[in-house]
């Protein structure tokens, strides 16, 4: 079954951009990723969001899952279980493998759920 596709607009603009901080993400005091590369993703009126380049995440604190979505904005997503000190978060980070090309720049990169862990971008 073919995908929808949408192109962001002046009804639903996003934009990628450099996030320019230190961008850090823990549980439980433990830190899980921290990047100087972050990329700050607006999508209308959400809140932002943070994606990290996967290479600045502690492999050993992910486990791939079944689940997928799809936005017809950004493509299809992929999760990850979190696992941190024995505790197992089911589907808490996500990563677009092939993004549409108006948010290519978000490849490679991975974003989490601000409700499961905190995420701290320094001043």
């Amino acid at each position: 079954m073919a995908r929808t596709e949408l192109t962001p607009g002046p009804d639903h603009p996003i934009t990628v951009t450099p996030t320019g901080h230190r961008v850090t993400v823990s549980v439980d005091g433990v830190t899980v990723a921290e990047t100087d590369a972050a990329l700050t993703l607006q999508e209308s009126s959400y809140p932002a969001v943070q994606y990290i380049p996967i290479g600045d995440v502690d492999p050993a604190s992910l486990q791939s899952s079944d689940t997928t979505t799809h936005c017809p904005y950004k493509g299809d997503a992929s999760y990850y279980d979190l696992s941190v000190l024995g505790t197992t978060q089911s589907d808490t980070v996500w990563v677009y493998t092939e993004p549409y090309g108006a948010v290519a720049d978000i490849k490679d990169h991975v974003a989490f759920y601000p409700d499961r862990v905190e995420i701290t971008v320094a001043d």
